[in-house]
Formats: structure tokens, sequence, C-alpha cells
């Protein structure tokens, strides 16, 4: 085999070792992901309020509201990219639950989940520690930009999850949070 037969071998080896670790890069960070925007609109809940408490001394506590209720909420801040909108957890007529973000803001971005999680939310780059205390994934975070639900599965012991994150399983980083306060 001649030198340059040889080399010309080398050189497409390398070439395709090195075409094979970009494809290989491009899936993993997906840049395209920060670069387009999915926008949602699903329906969010009508938020009842209490009816007016009876009139009459010693009458009974006023009936429970005839719709969806407001638990909590918060406003997103945002961490290792900017974030706005609302999160709040709705108690449905029959009893269940569902996180709704309301009109979300931040940046796309690969392998995003909803989560609500134990941890205090700190504005600002650097926030990675929603995955060291209690967790619920709620779904795949379905657009960037909009409104959003997610039922919250049956069960969960809503105590002590005080926030949302917008969090990037594959780079193990929070987008955005929102800290939960109870409304009733």
């Amino acid at each position: 085999m001649s030198p340059a037969l040889s080399r010309r071998r080398a050189v497409a080896v390398v070439a395709a070792v090195l075409a094979l670790g970009v494809a290989a890069g491009l899936m993993w960070f997906k840049p395209w992901t920060y670069v387009t925007d999915t926008e949602v609109d699903e329906p969010l809940s009508t938020i009842a309020t209490a009816p007016a408490s009876p009139a009459a001394p010693g009458a009974s506590a006023a009936p429970s509201p005839a719709g969806p209720t407001l638990v909590s909420q918060g406003e997103f801040v945002g961490q290792e990219f900017d974030t706005s909108g609302t999160a709040r957890i709705v108690r449905k007529v029959d009893g269940r639950y569902r996180l709704e973000l309301v009109g979300l803001d931040t940046t796309n971005g690969p392998d995003l989940r909803v989560w609500l999680t134990d941890q205090p939310v700190r504005p600002g780059p650097g926030s990675r520690g929603f995955d060291d205390g209690r967790w619920v994934e709620v779904g795949r975070l379905k657009g960037n930009l909009g409104n959003q639900a997610y039922d919250i599965p049956a069960g969960t012991d809503l105590t002590g999850l005080t926030s949302v994150s917008l969090w990037c399983k594959r780079f193990t980083i929070s987008f955005g949070a929102a800290p939960l306060r109870a409304t009733v």
C-alpha cells in the first residue's frame, strides 16, 4: 500500500470519527431548542370564590365553592434563564389537584420537566439543588410560552412541596422556579 493511500484512509477515518462526534454532540445538546419557541394555550381553571357567609347568627359555615379553588400560587423567577409567569395549584371540584402555569415565558431547552419540590427558590444562576430534596415530576414541559396544565398524580402528598421548578434533567439545572404560597 502506498503512503498516499494510507494517508487518505487515515484522513477518512478521522473525518468519520469527527462527523460522528459532531452528530452525537448535536443530539445531546440540541442547540436548536434554545432558539425555537413552543407556545401552548390550554384552558385554565376558572377559580371559584366562596359564597357569602350565612347572615343568621349561629348558622353553619358557608358551603364549599361550586368550582375549582386556588390552593397556592407564586411568581416564577429566572434561574439559569430568564423566566416569568405564575404557577398555581388548583383543587378541582372532584378533589383532584392540578398545577397550572399561567403566562409562562422561559427559554426552551432539552429534556425540560415540571417538578413540585420542597426546595426554596433562590433567584439567579447556580440553582441546582432542586433534586437534593423531595420532588414530584408532573410531566414534561409542554412549551416554553403560554398557559398549560398538569394533573398532579393521585395520592401525591402536597405537604412541604413549596415550589415549582422547570428542571432540565439532562444538565441538572433549573431554568426557572416559583415559590408556592398557600392561599386557603
